[in-house]
């Protein structure tokens, strides 16, 4: 499968109207969200799952299930926590399939056989051994409340969306998850090169 270049994002009432429009028998109109969606989602899985393949292969899957299920889909809730839940229930149910549990850490340094593009973002990311080996001691849920808060910038209420919490109760995982990352990376020699004041001051 073949990652397009990010669209530009596509607003909440353009994506009502689309939704609308493939739900009235317009199908082809779904292709406008697939264009505004399928790499953030595809970034989202890759880092989750650790594979780029793994993540192609997810991407293309969570967005036919996304249309085979669009009209299960309740406006009260935004269209990308919609979508990014599903994309974190089909990763974890891949994980859970390929016994990746005691294995996985979020590879977030290029590979040189990926396109310029994907290099490009994510290269962006590319984290220091200490956190990554802080990385590999994390739970599938915590990882997830990571990259959704730090790498997607997901606010709390948006998170507390896909994750069906509270936004208050998103706020407190994240704030004992920022906790037990600092313990772990302080105890160690190196000196950690990410700033954990920033990661706790994002949009709420």
């Amino acid at each position: 499968m073949s990652i397009q270049p990010m669209k530009p994002e596509m607003k909440e009432l353009d994506i009502e109207v689309t939704i609308e429009r493939v739900l009235n028998g317009e199908l082809q109109a779904f292709v406008h969200i697939v264009e505004a969606f399928q790499q953030q989602i595809f970034m989202y899985c890759w880092r989750l799952l650790n594979q780029r393949q793994d993540a192609e292969d997810a991407v293309q899957e969570i967005m036919v299930k996304a249309y085979q299920k669009l009209e299960t889909y309740k406006p009260e809730t935004s269209f990308s926590a919609w979508l990014y839940k599903m994309a974190y229930h089909h990763c974890l149910n891949m994980l859970r399939r390929k016994r990746y549990f005691q294995n996985i850490a979020p590879k977030l340094r290029a590979d040189k056989e990926h396109t310029a593009s994907a290099e490009q973002e994510a290269q962006k990311y590319i984290i220091s051994e200490p956190m990554e080996h802080a990385l590999r001691r994390l739970s599938p849920d915590e990882r997830n409340l990571l990259i959704l808060r730090i790498f997607e910038e997901k606010s709390f209420a948006e998170i507390g969306q896909i994750l069906d919490k509270t936004k208050e109760t998103v706020k407190k995982r994240y704030s004992r998850l920022i906790q037990k990352l600092k313990k772990w990376m302080h105890n160690r020699e190196e000196e950690p090169r990410w700033n954990f004041n920033e990661m706790t001051w994002k949009k709420s």
